[in-house]
């Protein structure tokens, strides 16, 4: 019987492209819990399937960068947190040291990713020393962007902290504004607290 969803779960999977992330939700119709547990962990073995997180598993891409040493190309931390976002509804924002990396604002590597978000709070292992933590908010204003970049801009800079961005930080912020359109101001600049819509206007219509 085990065999047997693991052979439905093979094909599944093989229907899509390389880099696609399952969770074992979404092969609950396959087979009881237990077969499906198993199966899944014969498919890691084979190397069909890498777990990724707790609960995630990716088919993932194959390495063809020879300067690399790892066999796969794995969905980075960001991806991860995404695709859980997806399959439980819910909106995410990444905070902290992340955001100020994301924009270039920060060289640090980010091992623990926090989002604040509208769903549940929880932590998810990835991998050694790496984790994702979704903390609940009730500021409904800093998930509703509709500007993935405006969005990081309002993290990064609340990170900073009001009166102590530094000049050269305002020039990389200023360089990525060259990429935000007059609808997404329209859209997104009453979602910032005041101080920050007063930098984000200064240096877009600068």
């Amino acid at each position: 019987m085990s065999k047997s969803v693991e052979n439905k779960i093979f094909k599944k999977i093989k229907n899509h492209k390389r880099g696609k992330m399952f969770f074992a939700d979404d092969f609950a119709l396959l087979g009881s819990a237990v077969s499906i547990r198993q199966a899944l962990q014969s498919l890691q073995k084979s190397g069909l399937l890498v777990r990724v997180a707790t609960g995630v598993y990716c088919y993932p891409k194959i390495n063809k960068f020879e300067w690399l040493d790892e066999k796969y190309l794995l969905p980075s931390i960001d991806e991860i947190a995404h695709a859980i976002a997806k399959r439980d509804k819910i909106r995410i924002v990444p905070t902290g040291e992340y955001a100020l990396n994301a924009l270039g604002l920060s060289t640090q590597v980010v091992m623990n990713v926090v989002y604040i978000t509208d769903g549940a709070p929880r932590r998810i292992k990835v991998g050694e020393g790496k984790g994702i933590l979704f903390k609940h908010t009730s500021e409904i204003r800093r998930l509703s962007f509709n500007s993935e970049l405006l969005m990081l801009i309002d993290s990064a800079l609340r990170e900073i902290g009001e009166g102590k961005v530094r000049p050269h930080e305002l020039e990389i912020i200023k360089e990525k504004l060259k990429y935000v359109t007059q609808k997404d101001i329209d859209r997104d600049i009453d979602l910032m607290p005041i101080w920050v819509r007063e930098i984000v206007l200064n240096l877009w219509n600068s």
